[in-house]
């Protein structure tokens, strides 16, 4: 898949919930919740999330994912003079493994090679995610609770090459 990005609209907010939830499934499933009140939940902790990750980073690039005309995940990513930080990266399930995460994250890599610049990001220690930027050439650089702060920098000596769109996890 080619993924290609548009900026967030206000109408796109129901999509985003819905992938917000589909990233917290698996600990919603288990939390034995009625649909009212895993749906009330989903609503206020995504809503917390997006205002906060708005606040935090006010320059920050939202987009949503596409493929084709289909909107199929979002990226947010903050674009500052020596990295881009990427704020949150996330798909639909049945979009998952098809590429697009690496295409994403491949562009963000040339951009800043490009520019001198790092690439970072958060990633929860236990998300399967880890694995795709450790295979990105993403080392560990810092962590706060359950939070690992990951850096990628095309100048890194154990950087291996950008994976190529041929790269099918994400």
């Amino acid at each position: 898949m080619k993924p290609t990005l548009r900026p967030l609209r206000a109408a796109d907010h129901v999509f985003l919930r819905s992938v917000y939830a589909a990233a917290r499934a698996r600990d919603i499933a288990r939390s034995g919740w009625d649909v009212a009140t895993a749906d009330a939940y989903v609503r206020m902790q995504f809503d917390a999330q997006h205002g906060f990750y708005r606040k935090r980073y006010p320059a920050g690039h939202f987009d949503l994912v596409l493929d084709g005309d289909i909107s199929v995940g979002r990226l947010y990513v903050a674009r500052e003079t020596q990295r881009i930080h990427v704020i949150e990266i996330g798909m639909l399930p049945a979009y998952r493994n098809r590429g697009a995460g690496s295409a994403l994250l491949g562009a963000l890599q040339r951009e800043a090679g490009a520019r001198g610049a790092a690439v970072t990001t958060h990633v929860e220690s236990n998300n399967r995610a880890m694995a795709l930027y450790r295979r990105f050439g993403f080392r560990e650089i810092g962590s706060a609770g359950f939070h690992r702060l990951m850096e990628w920098r095309a100048d890194a000596p154990s950087a291996p090459p950008t994976p190529t769109s041929k790269d099918h996890t994400a």
